[in-house]
């Protein structure tokens, strides 16, 4: 079992690595104001409900931004949002349909 680390105090979403004016407004189109929101969040189920509310399936870069994020507000260090490819391809290969 893996020690969990405390969420950092990040005030604005754009404050966040990775997050651009673009990606707060997403962000905020699906009821997130405050980056504390993202904690304990699932990343995929954020792209789901992105790709749900605009009609439109998002780019996969999403994916990892969105992963980004959520660890980065779970306390991993910052990681340019490239990093969670890799994570992303596994997770998304297991995935049933």
């Amino acid at each position: 079992m893996t020690a969990r680390r405390a969420p950092r105090s990040v005030a604005r979403l754009e404050d966040l690595p990775n997050v651009g004016p673009a990606t707060a407004g997403d962000l905020r189109s699906l009821g997130i104001t405050r980056p504390s929101q993202l904690v304990g969040r699932d990343p995929y189920a954020l792209y789901d409900q992105l790709c749900a509310r605009t009609g439109v399936r998002q780019d996969p870069c999403v994916y990892d931004v969105f992963i980004s994020v959520v660890r980065y507000m779970e306390g991993a260090p910052a990681r340019a949002w490239w990093h969670y490819t890799p994570e992303r391809k596994r997770t998304l290969a297991r995935r049933p349909g």
